[in-house]
């Protein structure tokens, strides 16, 4: 398939450039993916949509402030976004300057922090932290929430907590899961109170989650990787609801990549079985691809030519998915990170 198949206008006005005033007061577009029907609602609505023996699927990964300014020792102004945290006092990052560094150069942050440039790989670079303090010590001195390259301002206060789910438990994240921002304690108690069970996976959401396709064929593109983990416990709740006719909805494009990464990875004994799985996945799922786990997402609305769109559209038919956002755009709904929202139910899907 070509990425110009995945392309679509969107206004500029329509971006979100901050969250909702309340947590949870976003619109939620429903699709049933095998008609394409369409439903406008509100988010506080969801439950209506669920049904006792679901099983809701969130990823508990935790942003850290994972944004870094300084300055070059000839004075440059550099910005460090970074990918992954490799050990204690060792990073890979994206790093933005007028003119890149080499690698032996240090970069002078606040507070006295220096960083030692290791090595380049391909489009990033291995940063050691010069002393004694770790990674996450220094992002949590000096460091900025990571906000998407959509958002055309600088973080603030309110970021640190809405750039963040209710849930957030494990951090290495450095783009939220945007699914689950809709959801306050208050909604998840909701949910429960209906006989729908919630589990929790983890995978930390890297940098290159904004990384344009570039290729014409989407085949073609690579994928990022990034650290999940999945648990037996986990595993066998998702079987049990299976067993008993249940849904397995996804919060969340991550926690797709997560489940649909647990059940096809090669590294496992059983190719095709649901099994705990911890490691790295560049799963890369476009239409075409046969989902073994999930019923249901409950997803953002994504860039055009992206990844996300392509695995939404794998999910609930291209075709659908582009007349979902051209009905999306007419009715103003609020696009990306800070957002509205979709649940695409593939149920009934024989396709």
């Amino acid at each position: 398939m070509r990425r110009d198949e995945f392309s679509y206008q969107l206004p500029e006005e329509l971006i979100a450039q901050f969250p909702t005033e309340q947590r949870g007061s976003s619109r939620l577009l429903a699709m049933e993916c095998y008609s394409g029907k369409l439903s406008d609602l509100e988010f506080s609505m969801l439950p209506e949509l669920l049904r006792a023996g679901d099983l809701l699927v969130f990823n508990d990964t935790r942003v850290i402030p994972a944004r870094l300014f300084g300055n070059k020792e000839t004075g440059g102004k550099v910005e460090i976004l970074l990918e992954r945290i490799l050990n204690d006092q060792q990073m890979l990052a994206q790093v933005r300057a007028s003119k890149s560094p080499k690698p032996g150069s240090v970069i002078h942050l606040q507070g006295d922090i220096d960083l030692e440039l290791r090595e380049r790989q391909d489009d990033m670079f291995v940063l050691d932290v010069v002393g004694d303090m770790t990674v996450l010590e220094v992002l949590q001195q000096v460091g900025h929430m990571p906000l998407p390259p959509y958002i055309q301002r600088e973080d603030n206060v309110q970021d640190v907590e809405r750039y963040q789910t209710v849930y957030a438990r494990i951090p290495g994240a450095v783009a939220a899961p945007t699914a689950g921002l809709h959801f306050t304690d208050d909604l998840i108690e909701e949910i429960k109170g209906k006989g729908i069970d919630c589990v929790f996976i983890t995978l930390h959401i890297g940098a290159g989650t904004f990384q344009p396709v570039r290729v014409e064929n989407i085949e073609d593109h690579r994928m990022h990787c990034e650290y999940l983990q999945i648990s037996e416990s986990v595993c066998e709740k998702i079987k049990l609801t299976q067993t008993r006719g249940g849904r397995v909805i996804a919060v969340g494009t991550t926690a797709v990549r997560c489940l649909e990464t647990a059940v096809t990875c090669e590294e496992l004994e059983a190719c095709g079985e649901l099994k705990p799985y911890q490691g790295e996945t560049d799963i890369f799922i476009y239409p075409g691809y046969k989902f073994k786990v999930v019923d249901a997402l409950i997803t953002n609305f994504h860039l055009s030519e992206s990844t996300l769109l392509m695995l939404v559209s794998a999910f609930a038919g291209r075709d659908n998915i582009m007349s979902a956002y051209r009905h999306a755009i007419d009715g103003r709904y609020r696009f990306f990170s800070y957002g509205d929202a979709m649940f695409l139910n593939y149920e009934g899907n024989d396709e």
